[in-house]
């Protein structure tokens, strides 16, 4: 990817992060990006892998969520502060990328209890898909937990398709994945201090990406290994609430087992 390119989209997304309380257009981002309208949203979507739009309202329901849990800011005004003027909207939005409402956000802690598509959990479909990898750091001792899911569009935000959590990275495997087409992130925890384990703010997480996957009824795919990275200013936040803890089901990961 040519630098001059990664410049202008990166010019683009400081913008929308020193802006997030105005009503930003196309226009200004393309303006920032000192590019035509038409040329900057298909570069735009080369660099990151989605529309300005799209990344502009992640960006927006992650400063939601900072906000939420930092400051005594009511929902009203968190709504108001990054750029949204119907409470009931910024409500919607939040709720449908975070899986909670920003209430129910701020009294968990940010933790969400519960999450339909875990792995090893409900009935299982013997003619589903299974989606199994690798996923691999340069940062060994430095990275905990890695959540591991599929997702419809490159945006992690919403309901995984199916999800798991491993303790460090590692195999996994996805079972019980109906057809269709998705996208595959993992999203790391660092190890603190003292051993304790964080879900890390951006820009300092781990991350890894793959798709577009086709998934198809009753086949096993395997892909390739996905190596954790820090993330950067190009990639769009996960929104989905951070998981409750939990005994984490490691059981169908332990027998995968890989050509040499």
């Amino acid at each position: 990817m040519e630098e001059p390119a990664e410049r202008a989209v990166e010019r683009a997304i400081g913008y929308m992060r020193a802006n997030l309380g105005e009503q930003i257009t196309i226009d200004d981002l393309a303006r920032a990006a000192m590019f035509s309208k038409f040329y900057f949203t298909r570069l735009f979507q080369r660099v990151t892998g989605m529309s300005p739009g799209r990344f502009l309202s992640a960006v927006r329901i992650q400063r939601a969520k900072d906000l939420l849990l930092a400051t005594s800011m009511t929902v009203t005004e968190v709504s108001y502060r990054v750029g949204y003027n119907s409470m009931g909207t910024f409500s919607s939005r939040f709720r449908e990328s975070v899986g909670v409402s920003p209430t129910a956000y701020r009294q968990q802690s940010g933790v969400l209890v519960d999450l339909p598509g875990e792995v090893g959990v409900g009935q299982v479909d013997l003619r589903a898909a299974t989606v199994r990898g690798r996923i691999l750091t340069a940062w060994a001792g430095q990275v905990g937990s890695v959540f591991v899911g599929l997702f419809p569009s490159r945006l992690p935000h919403g309901e995984p398709i199916r999800w798991t959590v491993r303790p460090q990275p590692g195999l996994f495997l996805l079972d019980n994945v109906p057809p269709g087409r998705c996208y595959l992130v993992a999203d790391a925890l660092a190890t603190g201090p003292g051993g304790s384990a964080r879900y890390l703010a951006e820009p300092d997480s781990y991350v890894a990406a793959q798709g577009p996957i086709v998934v198809r009824r009753d086949t096993d795919i395997r892909l390739a290994d996905l190596w954790l990275r820090p993330s950067t200013v190009f990639d769009p936040p996960l929104l989905l609430a951070r998981l409750a803890e939990r005994s984490v089901p490691v059981a169908v990961a332990e027998g995968i087992k890989f050509a040499a």
